[in-house]
Order: structure tokens, then sequence, then C-alpha cells
């Protein structure tokens, strides 16, 4: 039996729970009037003639056995509507997992925008290459083991990252060890092991932005730049992609910030021009 089948089957099963929950509760509605009314009359009866007293035990004690029994049954639906919900969404889960993905630069089905960038190459040269920037810091800041914190401060602002080169060049001229500056670089999330691009996106995921479509926009965004599985970065390095809780601007959802410059109300094919026309006026 396939997901989608058992998806089918649980989510028929919550269908039936849910009718037998409200049929029950809708009949209990209406007969628990007539059950007390019938009650209180064999009651009245009752004082003029005592004859009816075993009547009155035998309604009684059919009321109660009735309540009884539709508790015992609505408790057992409802443990049935739990299990079947939660199977409901792990298939359903299953069948969105397994659902085929768009090929890096193919058109999506939910966006007629942008096709993906032209193959960009790398920049051709590391700026780890460049290591005169550490001497240079060492030099105006001494070679400090309290420095630490200040020296990946420095180095992330100039490369935009934590080059491994930079680092072993800090550790000789600091007598920090690397393993020493990876874990203080590891404790704060500020710092960067992998290049980022020239220009941080910010998509917002808060509830807003999530309910009006960020996760279409962050995924197309990515297809986009064809920022490969497990990245956050293109290979261009022009850039870096992230997903912050919340920007603050809940009525312009879904939003986005490139370099402090906010861009709301955006849809996947808007969001992607963002990028391009920032492109252009970067190389105009």
């Amino acid at each position: 039996m396939t997901a989608r089948s058992r998806t089918w089957i649980a989510g028929a099963a919550v269908v039936a729970c849910v009718a037998i929950l409200l049929a029950d509760y809708g009949l209990a509605t209406w007969r628990a009037p007539h059950d007390d009314s019938a009650i209180k009359r064999l009651q009245q009866q009752v004082k003029a003639d005592a004859a009816l007293a075993a009547t009155l035990a035998a309604e009684q004690k059919r009321v109660t056995a009735a309540r009884r029994a539709r508790k015992s049954r609505d408790n057992a639906v409802a443990w049935i509507l739990i299990a079947s919900a939660s199977l409901f969404l792990v298939f359903a889960k299953r069948i969105v997992g397994q659902a085929p993905r768009p090929a890096r630069g193919s058109e999506p089905l939910f966006v007629a925008g942008l096709k993906p960038r032209a193959g960009l190459s790398p920049p051709s040269t590391s700026p780890a290459e460049d290591l005169t920037f550490i001497d240079d810091l060492v030099a105006k800041e001494g070679p400090s083991k309290e420095n630490a914190i200040v020296f990946l401060q420095a180095i992330q602002k100039h490369y935009r990252y934590l080059p491994d080169d930079a680092i072993r060049r800090l550790s000789d001229l600091t007598g920090i060890t690397p393993a020493q500056l990876a874990g203080t670089s590891s404790f704060y999330g500020q710092f960067r092991r992998t290049p980022a691009g020239k220009h941080t996106v910010r998509v917002c995921h808060g509830t807003a932005c999530h309910v009006a479509g960020a996760r279409q926009i962050t995924d197309e965004l990515r297809r986009y730049l064809a920022i490969p599985e497990g990245a956050d970065t293109d290979a261009a390095r022009m850039f870096t992609i992230g997903e912050v809780a919340c920007l603050g601007c809940c009525s312009l959802a879904p939003v986005l910030i490139v370099d402090g410059h906010t861009a709301g109300r955006l849809t996947p094919s808007t969001a992607s021009a963002e990028l391009a026309h920032l492109e252009e006026t970067q190389t105009a």
C-alpha cells in the first residue's frame, strides 16, 4: 500500500471519528432535556403513588447507563481520532518529502519569474591568499592571547568569514592554537568558517511571512542563484541567503532585507527581481 493510500485511509478515519463525535454530541444535547423531564415527572408521581418507585429507579438506571456508554464510546473514538490524525500527518509528510523537486535551473511551476542566472565562476583568487592583513592586524593589536576575539572579529569583517589560512597565520604569530581559535569562533554565532557573499539576504520566516509564502520565496532565491543543498552562498560569492525569525514588518509580508534595504509584499518572481536589479546596478 502506498503512502498516498495510507494518507487517504487515515484522513477518512479522521472524518469518520469527527462525524461520530458530532452526532453523539447532537444526540446527547437533544435527549438530555427529555430524560431529565421524564425523571422529574416520575419523581412527582412517586410522591402520590409509591408503587411507581421501581419504575423511577429503572428509568434512572437506564439514563445513567446510556450516558456512561456514550461517554466510554466518545473516549474511544477520541483516541482513535488522535491516532488517525497522527498517522495522517506522518503519511502526508512522507508524500511531501517524496514530491519531486524541480531540477536546478528548471522553471518551477509556482513562478513564471526569472530564469536562473548564467553560470558565474567563483572569484579566481581567494581573499585568504593575501595574508598581509593578518600581519598588520597582529602588529597593531599586539600578539596577546587576550585579543583572540578582537582578532577574529577583524578577520571576519575583512574577509567576510574566517579562512583557514588566516587562522593558521594568526596562530603562528600569536601562539594561540588553531583549536583554541576554532573553539572561540564556534561559540559565537557571528563567525563563519565558509566564504560569504558580497551581499547578505535575510528572508523573514516569522508567522505572518511564513503564512504569506516565505518558504517559496527562499526556495526560489536558492533556485535562481543555483545554491546547492546544504550551502547558503552562490558560486560567485555574490549573495548569501539566510532565514530570520522576524524583521518586524508583518504588514509587508513576505519580506526580505538585502544589505539593510527592505523589500515587502513579495512573490517568488519579484524576490528574484530584487537580486537581479542589485546585480545590474553593481555591474553597471
